[in-house]
């Protein structure tokens, strides 16, 4: 049967939905594969982002994620699959007629230009009046925090100004999209969490799609309006920073973004697990079910548990032994060894103002409860 048509003779409301969300997205990327030989690099990607989205393509080492990004500046060519940006089609197009700036993770600066001239180029490469030229590059410089620096060079600049020289030259044409490639691993820690968030507040005011690679959770985390997180070739799971760390879509997500507790259990059916003398009653997972005797996985992050207030039927109610102290600064991961469940130790997080207020202590006791509504389960085979 056809899909009934709107009054106004048009297509359906279906397709008009779908056209709908197609005119909201910026850049689409539709069933995008790409193989080195025989090893397929990227497989199925499908993916759309907003235009003035911040969006962090997230995995680890060789997962896909500079591939993908490259492929969309067309400095690699797609072995099939459509690209299109801003309602064009630019699946073929060479990397200088595409509208994007771009940043690499070693600056690529040139050594012998100043900074001006670095910032310049693109200016200069398309031809645009001296005088504006001079005009915008002063106001990058001050844009990205370095006003009346354009007469030095390169190698006069630490790294965290070389990557804000970087970005200057990638916004000077005024592109509709800005790529990043993993622009702050080179750096320390301190200046990486300066300059990244440097980097969020200077998009947000120009308002400019940015899609940036990193291998860092935490900086994706901080930063992204949404994540793509990527596995082997493939994405695994798509959504706002909290989706992804409070909602895991699969076993590898849950490994990957923060730390988390993982502990073999069993289905008895009606969403109740048993995990060694432990019996949890978790809705959350995969969305269905399991049989009873399935085998499953349990994944709760350090912070999911309750101290103040239990019962002896508390849901959860767990009692251990402290086997080791993790000192992170402001917060302690505090290793437990479950009385109830032997062999499968989780780590649990406490501030340091709580580890003084529960005496928390190698080899002391403590009572505690699991939070059962922020369990994801999963099953055995999959994890």
């Amino acid at each position: 049967m056809l899909a009934p048509r709107d009054p106004l003779g048009g297509d359906s409301l279906a397709v008009h939905e779908e056209s709908r969300l197609q005119d909201a997205s910026y850049l689409r990327l539709e069933n995008i594969h790409k193989s080195f030989g025989s090893f397929q690099a990227l497989q199925k990607i499908d993916l759309s982002i907003r235009r003035g989205e911040f969006v962090c393509f997230l995995g680890p080492s060789g997962c896909g994620k500079t591939t993908l990004l490259r492929t969309i500046a067309g400095l690699e060519t797609q072995s099939s699959g459509r690209i299109v940006q801003a309602g064009r089609d630019i699946s073929l197009l060479p990397p200088a007629q595409r509208d994007y700036g771009i940043v690499f993770q070693s600056y690529a600066l040139f050594p012998n230009l100043t900074i001006r001239d670095n910032v310049a180029y693109g200016l200069v490469s398309r031809r645009v009046p001296r005088l504006q030229i001079d005009a915008q590059v002063e106001e990058l410089l001050q844009l990205v925090g370095l006003p009346g620096q354009g007469a030095k060079y390169p190698a006069q600049m630490s790294g965290g100004q070389q990557q804000r020289v970087a970005l200057a030259r990638a916004l000077a044409t005024s592109p509709g999209l800005l790529l990043l490639d993993e622009p702050l691993s080179a750096l320390d820690a301190i200046v990486r969490v300066h300059l990244r968030n440097e980097i969020r507040s200077l998009q947000r005011q120009l308002g400019v799609t940015t899609i940036m690679v990193t291998h860092d959770q935490e900086e994706a985390l901080s930063v992204a309006d949404r994540i793509v997180v990527m596995n082997h070739g493939v994405i695994e799971q798509v959504g706002t920073p909290m989706q992804v760390y409070r909602e895991p879509a699969s076993p590898f997500v849950a490994d990957f973004v923060g730390k988390v507790n993982k502990l073999a259990a069993v289905a008895e059916g009606d969403h109740w697990f048993r995990c060694g003398g432990l019996r949890l009653q978790c809705a959350l997972g995969s969305g269905a079910d399991f049989r009873p005797g399935h085998a499953v996985h349990l994944y709760l992050r350090p912070e999911d548990r309750t101290i103040d207030g239990l019962r002896d039927d508390h849901p959860g109610l767990c009692s251990g032994t402290v086997e080791h102290v993790e000192f992170l600064g402001g917060n302690c991961l505090a290793r437990m060894a479950i009385d109830a469940v032997p062999g499968q130790p989780v780590q649990l997080q406490f501030s340091l103002n709580q580890m003084d207020e529960y005496s928390i202590r190698e080899g002391g006791r403590l009572r505690f409860a699991l939070r059962a509504d922020r369990v994801r389960v999963f099953p055995a085979a999959e994890a």
